[in-house]
């Protein structure tokens, strides 16, 4: 095994184990900085597909937000900037209708039992739906982890897939910006 990784290290030109290491290391280092950038490329993303409707002659007859994020206390980041977004999209076109669906484990921070626990975004959807914005989840995704629809307080519309609910809108015409 020792020689596998001189014999490796002698190929690459490194001339010893530590400079590998280096390498390597320099390598996960690299790695996380790209990742980092490619997360904040998502909100760039949707930044852009914001100035771009806002560019347009033409309203858009509506606008769906996707919102799929692995992160449970993503909700809090991104429901201040949707509605900024929506306040912006509506001052230049003001009967524009909107909707926020959400399908990844940032929909778990809507479920009933953390209204406390979360009461900064429970407040941000209850004043999102009382402006005629509604906000959907996913219950196949929630009843992978065993939480059902019950789960969620009425202010969530409970869609039966995600995807499928983002489908509808564009069917009715709506937009999509996708919340990465």
């Amino acid at each position: 095994m020792a020689d596998l990784s001189i014999t490796a290290s002698t190929k690459h030109g490194t001339g010893s184990v530590s400079s590998s290491w280096r390498k390597r290391s320099f390598s996960a280092k690299t790695a996380f900085v790209l990742l980092l950038i490619l997360l904040g490329a998502g909100a760039v993303r949707a930044n852009d597909d914001v100035e771009a409707l806002l560019a347009r002659p033409e309203a858009p007859h509506g606008v769906v937000f996707e919102i799929a994020k692995a992160d449970e206390s993503a909700l809090d980041e991104l429901l201040p900037k949707l509605r900024a977004a929506i306040t912006r999209i509506r001052a230049v076109f003001p009967q524009t209708e909107f909707a926020v669906v959400s399908h990844g484990r940032e929909e778990f921070a809507l479920q009933t039992r953390y209204q406390g626990e979360n009461a900064q975004i429970h407040q941000l959807v209850q004043a999102l739906v009382a402006e005629d914005v509604p906000v959907h989840v996913c219950e196949t995704h929630a009843g992978w982890y065993g939480v059902s629809a019950e789960d969620f307080p009425d202010y969530v519309d409970v869609a039966p897939t995600g995807p499928g609910q983002v489908s509808l809108y564009q069917e009715l015409g709506y937009d999509l910006i996708v919340i990465e």
